[in-house]
């Protein structure tokens, strides 16, 4: 039993029973060992499920990052996109991600990223608020998508829609990017 052994079966008994349901005492079973063993590794519950949602977010850090003459808007909605995939690829993905910031590598990451925007020349208060609210509205999407097992509103609803999740969230995108655009030009 190593670290990553302990963190890739949390993440697979969270997709096996949800996140309310992941316990120390759970996985232990699963491994085969007394509770406390989990603690030469974690020293509690939080530090177990912040090792977690950064392994379940592997994914989104190997995204290529931008290059010089990237258009920054393509990038900017394939990322975000890219953030949405991770998020959706485990049970109860937002929920477990929520909270917990980026550290090394990945804050590594996100400096070249608004670098990449800088660059590209938006201001940097606009990029920094586009990118915080893009990050969150992907995650409180992928946490209404992952909290809702039926239909939002009822079919024919006379003020909203029926419409899936994906162009829903591919809606309020396009609306952050267009306002970026706009302040970018202006």
């Amino acid at each position: 039993m190593n670290r990553v052994n302990v963190v890739d079966q949390a993440l697979d008994l969270l997709d096996e029973v949800g996140l309310d349901a992941v316990s120390t005492r759970r996985l232990a079973k699963r491994l085969g060992v007394e509770q406390p063993s989990l603690y030469y590794h974690f020293r509690n519950k939080e530090e177990l499920l912040g090792a977690m949602a950064e392994a379940a977010m592997a994914p989104h850090g190997t995204a290529p990052l931008p290059q010089p003459g990237d258009p920054w808007r393509d990038w900017f909605l394939e990322n975000t996109r890219s953030f949405r995939r991770t998020l959706l690829m485990r049970r109860d993905g937002a929920r477990l991600h929520s909270g917990h910031l980026p550290g090394g590598v990945d804050l590594d990451r996100i400096a070249h990223k608004m670098r990449f925007l800088l660059a590209s020349g938006l201001p940097e208060r606009d990029a920094q608020m586009a990118m915080l609210a893009a990050g969150r509205y992907t995650v409180g999407s992928v946490l209404e998508e992952q909290a809702n097992t039926g239909p939002a509103v009822e079919a024919d609803h006379p003020i909203v829609p029926t419409i899936d999740n994906e162009s829903a969230f591919e809606a309020g995108l396009a609306l952050i990017v267009d306002g970026l655009a706009q302040r970018a030009g202006a």
